[in-house]
C-alpha cells in the first residue's frame, strides 16, 4: 500500500514538472517573435548642411604660350618651374628665313620709292609741256584775232594744250599710284619685321613655367592654330578648385559660401576657401548633369600643386543651436500601420513651405494647396475675408499646378517656380503689413531650409502611455545627412524617439516531453 502511494506521488510530480517545462518552452520559445524597438534621444546643438564633391586644383590664370610663325627651335632658355617675367625671352626660333624676307621687303620699298621718283619727274615734264602749250595757244589766238594766221593753227594749238593737260593728269595719277605702292611695300616690310620679331618667344605674364612642350631642334608648324610651346601659371599663390556639382545640389550653392577641401598629398590637412563662381554651362556625361563651381584656394606657401584632386565640402547653411533628430527617426514607420505602407511607396518626403508652396502642390495641386492653406491660416491668423480670397487664389492656381505636372522635366521646374511666384504675389496682396512681415519670415526660413537640403514636414514616433508607438507631426529644417533640425512639434530635448525595430528570430525549441 505504501509502495503504490509512493509510486503515485512520484508520477504526479513528474507530470507537474513536465507540464511546467512545456509551458516554459511555449513562453520563452515564442517570446522572441515580439518586435524590439530601438530608441535615440533628441539633442540640441549646432547643425551644418553641406555639399560634398571632388574637383581639380588649377591656377587662377594659366597662359598657353604658342608660336605664330613656323620654324625650327634654335634655343630654349627656360625649363619646368622656371620663374619668368613679362617680356622675358624664353625661346628662340631660327630667324634666318625671316631675316631674308625682311631684306627682300626693304629692297621692294627702295624700288617703289625709286619708281615714285621717276613718276614725279614725269609730272614735272608734263607741267612744263602744259605751260609751253598754254603759251603757244595764247599767241596763236592773238594772231588769229589779227588775221595773221588761219584759225586752223589756233585749233591745233588748242588740241596740243588739251593733250598736255591730260598728260599732266596722267603723270599725277602715276605719282599717286607710286605713293600707294610705296605704302604697300612699307606695310609688307613691317609685316616681315613682325614675323622676324615673332621668332623670339617671350613670356606674356609674370609667373612660373608649369609645362614645356618643345625641345631644341624641333620644328614648329603654325597653321590654323598656334602650337603650344609652354604653359605659364601667372600666380601659384592664388589657385582655385574647379569642382563638378550635381544638378540636385547646385541650387543650394551660392557665391560667397565657405568651403573646405583636402588633398591626398597632405592627409589630415584642411584648406579653406569660398565659392567664387557658379558657372551656368551644364556638363552632361552619361545623362548625368553637373555644373562647374569655382572655389578659391589660397596657396601662400606653394604647398598645393596644379592638377591635384581636391575633396571639397561647401557649407550651404549653418545654425549654432537647434533641436535635432536622427534621420532614422524620420524614416521609421511602425509595422502594420498605414504610415508604413506610405513610406514603402513614397520616394521622398515632400518639402512644405508656407511662402513658396509645397512639392505636392507643385506636382498635383489639390492636397498640397490644402496643406498650404492650413499653414497660412494658422501662421498668419487669416480672418474670414482673407481666407475667402486665399481660397479663390488657390482655386485659380489649381489648374496651373496640374498643367505643370504633365510638362517635360526640363520645363516642369520653371513652370512650378512661376506658379510659386504668382502665389506669393497674390497672397501678399491680401495680407496686412504685420502679416506680410511674418510671411516674409516664413519665406526666409523656407529658403534657408532648402539651402540646407531640408525643409518640409515629417513624423517621428515616440512611446505612448499605453506602451505603443505614437506618431508626432513635426516641421523640419536643416539637415546634414544624418541629423535633421526640428523646427516645431510636440517634442523636446532629451526625449526618446524610435529609430527602428527588430524582430528576434525564435530559437528552434527542442520538442517538449511526451506525456503519453
Amino acid at each position: 500500500m505504501k509502495t503504490s502511494s509512493r509510486f503515485g506521488l512520484v508520477a504526479l510530480v513528474l507530470i507537474i514538472l513536465a507540464a511546467a517545462g512545456y509551458a516554459a518552452w511555449r513562453y520563452y520559445g515564442t517570446a522572441g517573435d515580439a518586435p524590439k524597438l530601438k530608441f535615440a534621444k533628441l539633442e540640441s546643438g549646432p547643425l551644418t548642411a553641406a555639399v560634398s564633391a571632388t574637383g581639380t586644383l588649377n591656377p587662377v590664370v594659366s597662359v598657353q604660350v604658342g608660336s605664330q610663325v613656323s620654324g625650327q627651335i634654335k634655343e630654349i632658355l627656360v625649363d619646368f618651374n622656371s620663374p619668368v617675367k613679362s617680356g622675358q625671352l624664353i625661346a628662340q626660333l631660327d630667324p634666318e628665313t625671316y631675316q631674308h624676307r625682311v631684306r627682300q621687303a626693304e629692297a621692294d620699298v627702295d624700288a617703289a620709292r625709286a619708281g615714285q621718283g621717276v613718276q614725279q619727274a614725269e609730272v614735272a615734264r608734263a607741267r612744263s609741256s602744259l605751260a609751253n602749250a598754254q603759251r603757244d595757244y595764247e599767241r596763236k589766238k592773238t594772231l588769229v584775232e589779227k588775221n595773221f594766221i588761219s584759225p586752223a593753227e589756233r585749233d591745233t594749238a588748242q588740241n596740243n594744250l588739251d593733250v598736255a593737260r591730260a598728260s599732266l593728269a596722267s603723270a599725277e595719277a602715276q605719282v599717286r599710284n607710286g605713293e600707294a605702292v610705296v605704302r604697300q611695300r612699307e606695310a609688307q616690310l613691317a609685316a616681315a619685321r613682325v614675323d622676324l620679331e615673332r621668332t623670339t618667344i617671350r613670356a606674356p605674364v609674370d609667373g612660373i613655367v608649369v609645362k614645356r612642350s618643345i625641345e631644341p631642334g624641333q620644328t614648329v608648324a603654325a597653321s590654323l592654330q598656334a602650337p603650344e610651346l609652354f604653359v605659364i601659371a601667372k600666380n601659384l599663390t592664388d589657385m582655385q578648385v574647379e569642382t563638378s556639382i550635381d544638378e540636385a545640389d547646385v541650387g543650394r550653392v551660392r557665391v560667397g559660401q565657405k568651403a573646405t577641401f583636402t588633398v591626398d598629398a597632405f592627409a589630415g590637412r584642411h584648406f579653406e576657401g569660398e565659392v567664387r563662381q557658379v558657372r551656368k554651362a551644364a556638363t552632361v556625361v552619361s545623362n548625368v548633369v553637373t555644373y562647374i563651381v569655382v572655389i578659391s584656394a589660397a596657396n601662400p606657401d606653394l604647398t598645393l600643386l596644379p592638377g591635384m584632386t581636391a575633396n571639397v565640402r561647401i557649407v550651404t547653411a549653418q545654425k549654432d543651436k537647434v533641436l535635432k533628430a536622427p534621420n532614422a527617426a524620420l524614416r521609421f514607420r511602425p509595422t502594420g500601420t498605414a504610415d508604413e505602407k506610405k513610406a514603402a511607396t513614397a520616394v521622398s518626403p515632400a518639402p512644405t513651405s508656407a511662402a513658396s508652396g509645397t512639392a505636392g502642390a507643385a506636382a498635383g495641386g489639390g492636397g498640397g494647396l490644402a496643406q498650404l492653406r492650413e499653414r497660412l491660416v494658422a501662421e498668419l491668423k487669416l480672418d474670414a475675408d482673407q481666407q475667402g480670397k486665399v481660397d479663390a487664389i488657390f482655386a485659380a492656381m489649381r489648374d496651373k499646378y496640374r498643367a505643370a505636372r504633365d510638362l517635360p522635366e526640363a520645363e516642369k521646374a520653371k513652370a512650378q517656380e512661376r506658379n510659386r511666384a504668382e502665389i506669393r504675389e497674390k497672397v501678399t496682396a491680401v495680407l496686412n503689413p504685420e502679416q506680410q512681415k511674418r510671411y516674409d519670415e516664413l519665406a526666409s526660413e523656407s529658403q534657408a531650409a532648402r539651402a540646407g537640403g531640408g525643409g518640409g514636414s515629417g513624423r517621428i514616433w515616440i512611446l505612448g502611455a499605453d506602451g505603443k508607438p505614437k506618431g508626432v507631426d513635426v516641421r523640419l529644417g536643416l539637415t546634414d545627412g544624418s541629423m535633421t533640425e526640428i523646427v516645431s512639434g510636440d517634442v523636446k530635448e532629451g526625449q526618446e524617439v524610435i529609430v527602428g525595430q527588430t524582430t528576434a528570430t525564435a530559437k528552434t525549441a527542442m520538442p517538449g516531453p511526451r506525456l503519453f
